[in-house]
């Protein structure tokens, strides 16, 4: 049985159709790839639309300011990807006149992408003999040839890439790799695989030896860690405080209410008794209008059980706050870039308690 032949044959009968198939243009290409890592294909394919509508080019993006552009993302996470979207679209306006690379080395040379990214903008757009491998890859590579490597090692991912690329149809670069993506994620699944109506189930390893199930092998994940947040939701009349998060951090970038982080999950009395808060309120008076259950948010590596204090001021503050934080029209929030946690919370909680949109308890 010729592997790539029949996955190819399997591809053109059973794959989805997805906007960005129907394009050779590297650019939108690059930002579905981009858009995708860590996505679903039904939430990412809304946010795809979003930005090629909004930045038609690549010199678009790199024309664009970045709060833009992360307010664009917002509710994608991993805005990290974004700023490099960003910045590697400012480098190909740059050193490339604002013409999409076209060889793997350049592309991969460029902010934010990665051997995988690079081989798929190369082989998709220009059909370069450059094999993908990602999730689904490595699955279903796994299963077919019985390979018990951990693939989330150095070793495994060398091993991976090697085999992926000795088998690629060089010829036919895109559909090879479009085909043995689309095989993971719709027939070669994480769980419970169509495995009886499969076209490789004659040669396929871990069928033969009834190993689907322990296949791919991971080793244990690193330890994640639990931060603890304590937001404050400060109202002076229709105005809240916001304050732009810095780097080497969560969130880069985005804009956050005053935060109080603490090393574990504390009372309401306690946190207000601390020298963090006094740092920020100083003597200022207020009245405490209510306080969130903990809340759980869950990144890759850590976890962030959160609570959200809603304080009334009780005159007007003082002067050094509007240095420290930027004052705003609380119906505002929306045209900043907002963590996804303090975006739901508004958007849910508060609008429950009738605080949104400027309509107080007080």
């Amino acid at each position: 049985m010729n592997f790539t032949s029949t996955i190819i044959s399997w591809f053109e009968k059973n794959k989805r159709d997805l906007p960005w198939r129907h394009t050779q243009d590297p650019y939108k290409i690059w930002l579905s790839e981009i858009i995708l890592q860590q996505t679903r294909v039904a939430q990412g394919t809304s946010y795809y639309y979003k930005f090629i509508e909004k930045y038609k080019d690549v010199n678009a993006l790199a024309d664009a300011n970045l709060d833009e552009v992360l307010l664009l993302w917002q509710g994608l996470g991993y805005y990290s990807r974004a700023r490099n979207l960003h910045k590697a679209a400012k480098e190909i306006q740059q050193n490339y006149s604002g013409n999409f690379p076209k060889t793997y080395n350049e592309i991969i040379a460029l902010k934010g992408i990665g051997e995988y990214t690079a081989s798929a903008i190369s082989s998709f757009a220009f059909n370069l003999p450059h094999a993908v491998v990602d999730g689904n890859v490595f699955r279903v590579l796994a299963r077919y040839y019985g390979i018990d490597m951990p693939i989330n090692t150095g070793a495994a991912k060398k091993y991976f890439t090697e085999l992926a690329n000795e088998i690629l149809d060089k010829k036919n670069a895109a559909a090879h790799n479009q085909a043995i993506m689309e095989f993971g994620a719709l027939q070669c699944t994480p769980t419970n695989p169509n495995c009886k109506n499969c076209c490789l189930a004659l040669s396929c390893v871990a069928l033969k030896n009834d190993e689907v199930s322990l296949l791919p092998v991971k080793e244990k994940k690193l330890k994640i860690k639990t931060r603890f947040f304590n937001y404050f939701i400060v109202y002076e009349e229709e105005f809240v405080y916001i304050k732009q998060r810095g780097a080497n951090d969560i969130w880069e970038g985005l804009f956050e209410f005053p935060l109080i982080e603490t090393e574990t999950s504390i009372d309401e009395l306690k946190l207000l008794e601390t020298k963090q808060f006094t740092t920020i309120f100083g003597d200022e008076k207020f009245e405490l209008l209510s306080v969130s259950a903990n809340i759980k948010h869950v990144l890759t590596h850590r976890i962030i059980l959160c609570k959200f204090y809603q304080i009334k001021f009780l005159k007007e503050s003082p002067k050094k706050h509007s240095t420290v934080y930027l004052k705003i029209r609380f119906t505002d929030l929306e045209n900043y870039a907002l963590p996804r946690l303090i975006d739901r919370f508004i958007k849910q909680d508060i609008k429950q308690t009738n605080l949104y949109a400027g309509q107080y308890l007080f």
